[in-house]
Parts: C-alpha cells; structure tokens; sequence
C-alpha cells in the first residue's frame, strides 16, 4: 500500500509545483489565461509562472464567475478586446489579475499575496509558517480554517503543510471526518486520513460491509478491499453461492486473481459441494495456464 499511497500523493502534487520563493520580483508575476467551456457555468482558468525558462507555480482549474471577483463578464464574452481585471480571494490568500480579454478567451498577470492572518493561524496551531510557494499551493487547494478546526477536534496528530494541502486537495472537511467517526473509523495517522480520502473510503461503503457482517474489520484491511475496489456486492456474490463471510485476506486473494462468483458457477457447475478457497485458486491459476 505504501507505493499506491506514494502515487496518490504524486497526483495530488502534480498540479502544484513548488519551491522557494522570496519578495515580489518582475519574474514573480504569474500569467494567467481565462477561456470559455462548453458549460459557461465555469471558466477554464491557468495560472502559470517562469523563472529561469521553467515552470514553477502551475495551477489549472474550473472557476465559476462569481470566484473571479470584480471580472466583467459580459465584456470576456464579447469580441474584440478589452482590459480585463479580477481577484482570487480565499482563505488562505489572493490573486490580483489584469491583462486584456474578450471573445470569450483573456490573458494577463497575476500577483500573489499570503493572507497574514491565515499564516498567523498556521503558526499558532503548530502546522508552520509556509513559504511564498507553499502559501500559494495552500490558496490553490482552497485551504481552509474549517479543515484545520476539524482535524484538531477530532485528536490527529497536527498535520503539516504538506498534509495540509494534500487533504484540501482531497476535498476533506469536517463532515467527512466526522461521518467516519460515526462509522467507527478515525484513522490513526493524517497520512492514514488522506489515504481514505484518496482510495474513496466513504462511511456509506463501509455501511455496506457493515451489512454483510464486516463491521469493525481494521482500517489496514479497509485499505486494501477499497484499492482492489472490492465492493459489497463482490462479498454479496459469494455469499449467495455459499462461500460466506470469507477473510479479508481471501477476498483480497480473489480479486486479485480475477476469482468471481460468476467465475465459479461456470467452472465448478453442479458439484455437491463446493470446493475450498485453495482449489479455486489452482483453477484460476492453471486453468489459465493451460488455455494459453
């Protein structure tokens, strides 16, 4: 699990790219474009910045209108070309854009800005004091005090930065913490946290094992039906056909070998009992053997 729980927070990053950053220099302007989607609910947003001829601070994302503040709607939407100005503001700062638009496409440059009190409340809570870039990573991911509040209610270890922005990123906030309590779940690591997040462990799933008898199993073994995308419907199937309430280690076998239910009714047929776990493996395995 380490090395899938490694590329999820790879893809998590993938978007952002950091580094060290100090007072404002003309090479500190961050470009943006604007461009029209077919659902003109969202504008496609990019912001990107150069320094030394290389990407530095990447950010592409789908922005309503009303999040680009002070924009003139009307005038990106219609032709020819005119100046264009907006403001990202959110928690934990703020992007200052001007270029020039219209024909439903605008480009121009961007400053970024920490939001001091932001920072302050990081400080005080023992997570840090980002950098330019990571306060810019932290804008980027919609940071929020909220998710700060609810980490620390719930009793996890004080994330870092780094966690921090991987659990924005993840859409992780309060209610989500707090449904997996209820489901008896509140893993014991952030890192463990943002795993869940990004395998898709939802409390309605777990409800769904809960149902078939699997209520309390470890949060290890949660992990590794949920990145087999084990479903209880997969369990459900087994049941029906007599294999009941197997292991978690068998079910984790099964899958991964391509073992369905629907598998074993075509090849044990009609026996009159059904044969154990171990046989339908060496089925699996050389009967695929011998079809090749």
């Amino acid at each position: 699990m380490n090395r899938f729980f490694a590329i999820m927070l790879a893809i998590i990053f993938a978007s952002i790219t950091i580094s060290s950053a100090c007072v404002a220099q003309p090479s500190d302007w961050i470009r943006f474009t604007l461009q029209s989607q077919r659902d003109h609910d969202q504008l496609r947003a990019s912001f990107r910045q150069e320094r030394n001829g290389r990407d530095h601070n990447n950010w592409s994302t789908g922005l309503k209108p009303s999040e680009l503040i002070g924009l003139n709607v009307v005038g990106f939407y219609t032709a020819g070309s005119r100046p264009i100005a907006f403001a990202v503001v959110r928690e934990a700062g703020r992007l200052d854009c001007s270029g020039n638009g219209g024909g439903s496409y605008a480009s121009g440059n961007c400053r970024f800005a920490a939001n001091p009190q932001f920072t302050r409340l990081l400080v005080s809570r023992g997570i840090g004091r980002p950098s330019h870039d990571q306060a810019f990573g932290l804008m980027a991911v919609d940071a929020r005090r909220e998710l700060i509040d609810s980490v620390a209610a719930a009793r996890y270890p004080t994330p870092s930065i780094d966690d921090l922005t991987a659990l924005s990123a993840l859409g992780v906030n309060g209610r989500y913490i707090a449904d997996l309590a209820r489901a008896g779940y509140r893993p014991q690591a952030i890192h463990s946290l943002i795993e869940f997040k990004a395998l898709g462990i939802t409390p309605e799933w777990i409800g769904g094992l809960n149902r078939l008898g699997y209520a309390n199993i470890p949060s290890d073994e949660l992990v590794q039906l949920k990145a087999l995308n084990i479903t209880p419907e997969f369990i459900a199937g087994f049941d029906r056909i007599g294999y009941r309430h197997l292991p978690v280690d068998t079910l984790v076998q099964l899958k991964a070998l391509n073992i369905t239910p629907e598998f074993v009714g075509s090849t044990v047929g009609a026996r009159a009992t059904l044969p154990p776990v171990n046989e339908l493996v060496e089925l699996k395995i050389f009967g695929s053997r011998r079809s090749r």
